[in-house]
């Protein structure tokens, strides 16, 4: 039986045989190039119809299109990451982490931004001192309840 890595070990493979982006990984499937990407790589679950559409689109065993709808176990490391782009935004969040967390609740109240209804667009900038990574997030505002 096939795993959430066996699926995306074989869209690795399919994505650079085909020299294929993200980005033209999700426009086929109908679905943000972020998304795509995170249910690629096993930290969502695609609906169904996306699910087939992308095995057709990549030629991925049948098998393969259950488990991308399958609910997924958000598993991953809590250690320091080695991965200097992910360090990067590891060391982001915890130098701007608390200052985040101030202005999310001076602005919102008692509450934390949402990854569940959630949105993120990465996008490259041009900028007089070279290139920029702009990276936008949108999460729901979660008010904390008391009882």
């Amino acid at each position: 039986m096939m795993t959430k890595a066996d699926v995306t070990e074989i869209i690795y493979e399919r994505k650079r045989a085909a020299g294929l982006t993200w980005a033209g990984i999700a426009e086929s499937i109908g679905l943000s190039e972020v998304f795509t990407t995170s249910a690629c790589l096993g930290m969502n679950s695609l609906p169904r119809d996306k699910a087939d559409r992308l095995v057709a689109a990549l030629g991925l065993p049948q098998e393969a299109a259950a488990i991308l709808a399958d609910y997924p176990t958000k598993i991953f490391s809590q250690q320091v990451p080695t991965d200097p782009c992910i360090y990067r935004f590891h060391e982001i969040v915890g130098v701007y982490g608390q200052t985040l967390k101030e202005l999310i609740q001076e602005k919102g109240g008692d509450g934390i931004m949402s990854a569940i209804d959630f949105e993120m667009h990465v996008d490259k900038v041009a900028h007089e001192k070279g290139d920029r990574i702009q990276v936008t997030m949108s999460g729901k505002f979660l008010p904390y309840k008391s009882w």
